[in-house]
């Protein structure tokens, strides 16, 4: 399977909401496969359709420590939220950088498997983090839009010379 390229920010397609799946087919279980063949060599815990420039509603995670508990989740919905962590956040499409952001400390998420059926998903700590995270990429957000607009800049900069060197 091929690893697919991610998009990085400043990228105006990662602004793009994802449009909800409406089938559930061959197409969608290898967009998930190769998903997450391209989160774990990243190496990342989660991972957006939003930012491999697909724009539907599918997430691939797996934030376990043994990486083999890997979660397909397909039009997922936030059903409750509680408390609040800060945790520190990175994101393949922002790399290199790092920050703390605000969350929910605990979620219950709806959704729908590779196979169709109806799921939910009760997390908390870094599985309810990303969790969020990606659920915010499928609306068009990264992390960094929950920085001040001085640490966006500052990003913003700190990329745009990354990809100046490396070019």
């Amino acid at each position: 399977m091929p690893l697919l390229p991610i998009l990085r920010f400043p990228d105006p397609r990662l602004k793009t909401v994802a449009a909800p799946v409406e089938k559930i087919d061959d197409s969608i279980r290898r967009l998930a496969r190769d998903m997450a063949e391209t989160m774990y060599e990243a190496p990342g815990i989660g991972l957006a359709a939003t930012q491999v420039d697909v724009h539907l509603r599918v997430i691939v995670i797996d934030s376990s420590e043994t990486r083999d508990q890997l979660l397909v989740l397909i039009n997922p919905e936030l059903e409750a939220s509680e408390g609040v962590q800060v945790c520190e956040e990175g994101c393949l499409s922002v790399p290199g950088i790092f920050d703390k952001v605000e969350r929910a400390q605990r979620v219950v998420v709806r959704y729908l498997d590779v196979q169709g059926k109806r799921q939910t998903v009760a997390a908390e700590g870094l599985l309810a983090v990303c969790l969020q995270h990606e659920m915010d990429h499928l609306e068009g957000r990264v992390f960094v839009e929950h920085l001040s607009q001085l640490k966006q800049t500052r990003i913003k900069a700190k990329l745009a010379k990354q990809s100046r060197i490396t070019a």
